[in-house]
């Protein structure tokens, strides 16, 4: 499903510098009315629900969005800044026909994006996204626009963060309690900035806040899971149990220990599949993570008769497989993690929930958990590109690739990609030794530039 070929929508959406193209106000009214034909309502009015994080240019395109949907009759829910799980989870439970985030996740604030939901509270999968693009370039006829009594109406959800932290509660064992931890949050100055603290605080914990207090510009700046030591030192300054670090959407978290420590998305899969395979709650065998799940979690996985599906990169791609073949736990290094049985996408949120759940039923500190997952050294580099032709087609690259495998033999892995959301070319290497899996890595950017594709 990860080949349809599309033109404005990557692994999560559409994402690029806003008020450039394709991120502009008018590709977003046409987004609008786009979605608004995608998702008729069923023997009533077309219901569109739309949340942003909190960058400056999110009030542009909610704007443009809604002005969109309302032109073809459906009406609109405005739920403000709120994080991207928490748009599914709404759109589920007020009944609209489809959720739209307006978000560039853990991108810089110049950045922007826009992503959807179904009624269903999953992301749209590749078909579906490629049919709204046809509308969106003027390749597909839409329907004649609303007139007179039929336009749309906009309203405001006010209690839209209420709602979504009685759920993040309710996934919390009721006879279970904060009290006593202090918890450091990093809520990267996005749109976890209201209801990360209340959850935890109204579920007991002494809460200790930082990057949230955004003013449109500083989203993930220096902040948030794309810089979770600067947790890690608050976390150790203040004596904090644990540690959770949102990105600017937040559907993903880094977890600190409370030594400052870092566990990331693979370490937490490898505690949580643990503990939920040994209350009999895994289900699927195993784990599905991604081409960039590190060989530590595979080997983690043996130990316990589990094992890993690897799927392309991109958390839509995991839900798909897991989906497809009856898992309940899969996600990605970068802290995307999937629990199926609580929610339809990734939440930073829960994850720190899940992880807080097994600290205290095993009685254990994080860093004690985390001894279950052995890290194998990894390199990622990403470096721009002036045109993204297959990678089996680039001969240098290639000879690299298959040199530096042969070197590794079974002690390591190599990726080499595009990435899904900017014109990159990104190199993994793992192994044993991280001296050598950084020169294996260097050599095959090297060879990537003699195959001129470098910018």
């Amino acid at each position: 499903m990860g080949n349809v070929e599309r033109e404005l929508f990557g692994t999560d959406g559409i994402r690029g510098i806003a008020n450039v193209y394709p991120l502009t106000p008018e590709v977003a009214l046409s987004l609008g009315r786009a979605v608004a034909v995608m998702f008729p309502g069923g023997t009533g009015r077309t219901r569109i629900l739309i949340g942003k994080d909190t960058r400056i240019s999110g009030y542009m395109f909610e704007d443009a969005l809604a002005a969109g949907a309302c032109s073809m009759g459906a009406d609109v829910l405005l739920v403000g800044p709120i994080p991207t799980p928490g748009i599914a989870y709404l759109t589920t439970g007020n009944r609209a026909d489809a959720g739209v985030v307006i978000s560039a996740s853990h991108n810089p604030f110049m950045d922007n994006g826009i992503k959807f939901f179904g009624r269903d509270g999953f992301k749209l999968p590749d078909e579906i996204e490629l049919r709204m693009e046809e509308f969106v370039l003027g390749r597909a006829k839409l329907p004649p626009v609303a007139t007179g009594k039929d336009f749309g109406r906009a309203s405001r959800i006010d209690d839209a963060v209420g709602r979504y932290c009685v759920y993040l509660k309710s996934q919390f064992p009721r006879d279970r309690s904060l009290e006593g931890m202090r918890i450091g949050l990093d809520c990267a100055n996005g749109a976890g900035y209201k209801v990360a603290p209340l959850v935890f605080s109204e579920l007991g914990a002494e809460v200790v806040t930082i990057g949230d207090k955004p003013d449109g510009t500083n989203i993930n700046e220096a902040c948030g899971a794309l810089h979770p030591k600067t947790l890690g030192r608050k976390v150790r300054e203040m004596r904090c149990d644990v540690g959770l670090a949102l990105d600017g959407d937040g559907d993903r978290a880094m977890l600190i220990d409370e030594n400052g420590e870092i566990v990331n998305g693979d370490g937490v899969m490898a505690i949580c599949s643990d503990a939920m395979h040994r209350a009999g709650l895994l289900k699927g065998g195993g784990v599905v993570g991604t081409t960039m799940s590190n060989l530590g979690l595979e080997l983690a996985l043996e130990k316990n008769g589990l094992h890993l599906v690897r799927t392309d990169v991109g958390d839509r791609y995991v839900v798909e497989r897991m989906l497809a073949d009856g898992y309940n736990l899969g996600g990605e290094q970068s802290g995307h993690l999937l629990f199926l049985d609580h929610a339809t996408t990734g939440d930073g949120i829960l994850s720190g929930l899940m992880v807080l759940e097994v600290m205290l039923k095993t009685g254990k500190r994080l860093s004690e958990l985390a001894k279950i997952y052995e890290q194998f050294p990894q390199v990622n580099y990403s470096r721009a590109v002036v045109d993204r032709p297959p990678i089996e087609t680039l001969a240098q690259t290639n000879e690299a690739i298959r040199a530096v495998e042969a070197a590794l033999g079974k002690e390591g892995r190599v990726v080499v990609r595009y990435s899904g959301t900017s014109k990159k070319i990104r190199v993994m290497v793992e192994g044993r030794d991280e001296g050598m899996v950084q020169t294996y890595a260097e050599q095959i950017l090297q060879a990537a530039g003699r195959d001129e594709i470098l910018a």
